[in-house]
């Protein structure tokens, strides 16, 4: 069982392309969908959740796109997958409320989460592209 939905995968990923290739230009929606082999409306919530939350920025017109809003170190694996589940809630109904849910599930997810933060809260988009300009 994955801990990090498939949107935040991609969210990473789309992030960590982001960081790979804007240069003097920000990087499309098409191309990143195209590089990652998504229809480009699979990408927009979860790219309009990283602008949101200030993690990329959203350039309009027509050699518009995406590029970081703050420096690769200072963008962590915590911080886009954070920013993809807010995207993820829009889409699913809420849990049904109930006495098992609320006092023992709840609690117990919520200690292995603050866990698992910590440990993606260790992983910048730096470390991340530069494992990848390694493999190039």
């Amino acid at each position: 069982m994955p801990l990090v939905s498939r949107k935040g995968i991609l969210a990473i990923a789309a992030v960590a392309d982001v960081a790979l290739n804007a240069g003097d230009r920000p990087v499309s929606a098409r191309a990143l969908a195209a590089r990652h082999k998504l229809p480009p409306r699979h990408l927009e919530p979860v790219l309009q959740a990283l602008v949101h939350d200030g993690i990329l920025r959203g350039i309009r017109g027509p050699r518009g796109g995406y590029e970081l809003a703050r420096e690769r170190k200072r963008i962590t694996a915590e911080d886009i997958v954070r920013a993809a589940s807010r995207a993820e809630e829009q889409e699913e109904p809420p849990l049904p409320p109930s006495a098992l849910l609320n006092d023992v599930l709840r609690p117990a997810l919520a200690e292995a989460e603050r866990a698992f933060s910590t440990a993606l809260s260790r992983i910048s988009i730096d470390d991340i592209a530069r494992r990848a300009e390694a493999l190039k």
